[in-house]
């Protein structure tokens, strides 16, 4: 087994870079306690949800590096980028995530706005006359 396996994750915005380390279990996310970053317990058992899953919470220490988006883009690409990396680790964890979809990357994305338009769909108020 490698000393140290990293992975990426993407969503919305979002790139999340994870350093997985044999250790006792913490986890930190841009130099933060994950509890502490990702303040809402939603978005934090989201973000960790593929080590709660594998079970392997208290045998690695979480390094993550995450930009871009908000608090719920970045949720996912952690969560992504931990699934892959745990399976770097141990390839028996990728049939558990693509049961509960932890492997696919979310392709959606912000649709851009339209020029002559007020957003992205919305019209500006049609007047006949």
């Amino acid at each position: 087994m490698k000393e140290v396996i990293n992975a990426v994750g993407r969503r919305k915005t979002s790139v999340a870079r994870v350093f997985l380390v044999p250790g006792k279990g913490s986890v930190t996310v841009n130099k933060r306690p994950a509890d502490e970053y990702f303040r809402d317990e939603y978005k934090r058992s989201e973000a960790l949800k593929p080590l709660m899953l594998s079970g392997k919470q208290d045998e690695f220490d979480v390094k993550v590096n995450v930009q871009g988006g908000g608090i719920s883009g970045q949720a996912g690409a952690v969560s992504l980028a931990i699934a892959r990396a745990l399976v770097e680790a141990d390839a028996e964890n990728r049939l558990l995530f693509r049961k509960d979809r932890l492997m696919t990357r979310d392709p959606r994305m912000v649709e851009r706005k339209k020029y002559g338009q007020k957003k992205a769909r919305k019209r500006f108020q049609f007047s006949k006359r």
